[in-house]
């Protein structure tokens, strides 16, 4: 497959890949100046298929054209996110979604990049290969003190497309490495020490956290959050060019 995600929920490998008809897989909810992007397959521990990433594209355009300047992303049931559903790619004959799945998921990872708003994460549980690239594509991240992130592509032999990408945006080499290369489970107070989380919490208080820091972050005046987060993404300049390269950014 060679896509995020090599290891997604366990289980029986028809019984409950897809969700079911009658309950979305992805939920929003738009507060006051911020909005919640959810991923609502419990039963799956939340694990991806391509209906879900299509659908977490648009529930992302909906909450910014509703006015959200702060974004929480978080998983229903207490957990992120375990990755590609992988009973569910298994299955023959393919699902159609399949034939577009590395381009939809590819294409919203470029959503998040460029996405305005500041993008909170909230992780509880774990967040796995496809799951943690996506808690790596949070600009914070909120994670319980039990809470572990794993990239475990390379023990099964695949590549990890979006979380070289988003490691190589936020880190150097050498953290990457731990990260990418030793293929384990890297537990939150661990993340903390490497900046890749912003705050360790009791894994009950995550949620309440990350929406207190949605909700404060969306009280700042002005345009100050955009334009500092568009000044971030401007690549790196050397020597004083740096100074009208941020300038620039925040027009």
């Amino acid at each position: 497959m060679g896509k995020d995600g090599a290891r997604g929920a366990a289980g029986d490998r028809h019984a409950m890949a897809q969700t079911p008809a009658d309950e979305p897989a992805v939920q929003t909810a738009l507060h006051d100046g911020w909005g919640e992007l959810v991923l609502s397959r419990p039963h799956r521990r939340n694990a991806l298929i391509g209906p879900m990433v299509v659908e977490l594209r648009a529930g992302l355009a909906d909450l910014l054209a509703g006015g959200a300047r702060v974004v929480l992303v978080r998983g229903e049931g207490g957990a992120f996110c375990s990755g590609l559903d992988v009973d569910a790619f298994a299955e023959r004959p393919a699902p159609s979604w399949q034939a577009s799945f590395a381009d939809d998921w590819a294409g919203f990872h470029r959503d998040l990049y460029r996405c305005p708003a500041v993008i909170i994460g909230a992780l509880e549980r774990f967040a796995i290969n496809a799951g943690g690239s996506l808690a790596l594509a949070c600009d914070l991240l909120v994670a319980g003190e039990g809470a572990y992130l794993m990239v475990g592509e390379a023990a099964v032999g695949m590549h990890a497309p979006m979380n070289i990408a988003w490691l190589r945006l936020k880190t150097g080499e050498a953290v990457a490495a731990q990260l990418l290369l030793a293929a384990g489970r890297v537990p939150a107070p661990d993340l903390r020490r490497l900046s890749l989380v912003h705050k360790v919490v009791a894994d009950s208080a995550v949620v309440t956290e990350a929406r207190d820091l949605a909700a404060r972050l969306a009280g700042y005046p002005g345009q100050g959050l955009a334009s500092i987060k568009a000044a971030m993404r401007r690549p790196a300049t050397a020597g004083e060019g740096v100074f009208d390269a941020v300038k620039q950014a925040g027009h």
